[in-house]
């Protein structure tokens, strides 16, 4: 189920680096997989592997470092808050209020 939000708030510094840190150990654990595999594999397998290997950490660290903000980029300010008088009208009513005719 979806966390439901009332506010348009980035994540926390805490959740961010939580996420940025299972991504990065992620390509980190691929890379060890490959670093394995190159003793196992022979051929043009191996020349994959090694570019794994050696790629895979670069790209770790600038997929961690890039800022995800999956709410918006923007915090959206809240509307105005109105003031009500005592008899329910609008205290900030600039146009006055006409009888109609099912008021009559």
């Amino acid at each position: 189920m979806k966390q439901q939000s009332i506010t348009s708030l980035p994540l926390s510094p805490e959740a961010e680096r939580r996420s940025r840190m299972i991504k990065y150990t992620v390509a980190m654990g691929i890379r060890m997989v490959c670093i394995v595999l190159m003793l196992f594999v022979h051929g043009w397998w191996l020349l994959v592997c090694a570019i794994g290997a050696i790629a895979l950490p670069y790209f770790a660290v600038v997929m961690a470092n890039v800022q995800s903000n999956p709410r918006g980029a923007q915090v959206l300010r809240p509307g105005t808050v109105e003031r009500y008088r005592g008899d329910g009208a609008a205290m900030n009513d600039s146009v006055p209020r006409t009888a109609s005719r099912d008021d009559q």
